[in-house]
């Protein structure tokens, strides 16, 4: 683990001089937690940047105001620090929302998308809903909200079987500052509407996953982001919920390792 001049903290492993993937990881999560098995995989064969967002995990709080725009020029700033002049991006949740901010921002550093279960056009009612909660929570934090998110992240078969599991997720959520989670659930939940429908269109080679049963980041989303961008592919995990990632970590790492492969050749 290293730590950047801004106070982000990250690995970068993986063969010198292959080319580079960033690891995004989403709300209230950190790397490790996220990436764990994933990133060794991919490791084999690529450079893999994996961090911890600002005020996740072991990263320093942000020092500014926390945008979406805020968040890709964050990663910009690390990949600078660390020579890094482009990356494929694989982003989970928020961050499939922080890789498209960066491809539609800073093109030329972004070869490639991944995005895993990220949310995309909602409709203006559940919009508003979702915008609504997010502002009520405050700064209340995860706290206020970790019990029906957990329900929703996993499976009844996954929560009762790997009870442990769940609740290292459960400590990892609730050990974030309250204000820093409701500041980036804010952007979660608002930052989509800048992503819709993107003019100029992302044109580079993308990747949309999610699962069947991911009540925030749906099928229909995924579809969608693919349909704005010409040759993309949208995949289905099928059976599982928002944490399918953390839950069947190998029924993403192959799909996105043979993205990747074809994407970076």
């Amino acid at each position: 683990m290293a730590v950047s001049d801004r106070g982000t903290a990250h690995d970068l492993t993986g063969p010198e001089g292959a080319p580079v993937v960033v690891l995004i990881h989403g709300l209230g999560l950190t790397r490790g937690s996220t990436w764990g098995e994933i990133a060794p995989m991919l490791a084999r064969r690529y450079r893999v940047l994996s961090y911890d967002l600002p005020g996740h995990g072991e990263s320093a709080p942000p020092d500014g105001p926390v945008t979406l725009t805020a968040l890709g020029d964050h990663l910009i700033a690390l990949m600078d620090g660390l020579g890094v002049a482009h990356a494929a991006m694989v982003g989970f949740s928020l961050g499939g929302m922080i890789n498209r901010r960066c491809a539609l921002d800073h093109p030329g550093r972004v070869r490639a998308l991944a995005i895993l279960n990220s949310p995309h056009d909602r409709g203006e009612d559940l919009q508003r809903s979702v915008e609504q909660s997010a502002r009520a929570a405050g700064a209340g934090g995860p706290a206020a909200v970790i019990d029906a998110a957990l329900a929703r992240w996993f499976t009844e078969g996954f929560r009762r079987d790997h009870a442990d599991r769940v609740a290292a997720v459960r400590d990892i959520v609730l050990a974030n500052d309250p204000a820093n989670y409701a500041a980036h659930r804010r952007v979660l939940a608002e930052g989509v509407r800048e992503l819709i429908a993107p003019d100029p269109p992302i044109t580079l080679p993308m990747l949309v996953m999610t699962c069947e049963h991911d009540s925030g980041s749906t099928p229909a989303m995924s579809h969608a982001i693919a349909a704005e961008t010409q040759g993309a592919q949208s995949l289905v995990i099928p059976g599982l919920r928002h944490l399918g990632l953390i839950e069947r970590p190998g029924l993403f790492a192959q799909p996105v390792r043979d993205f990747l492969d074809r994407a970076l050749a």
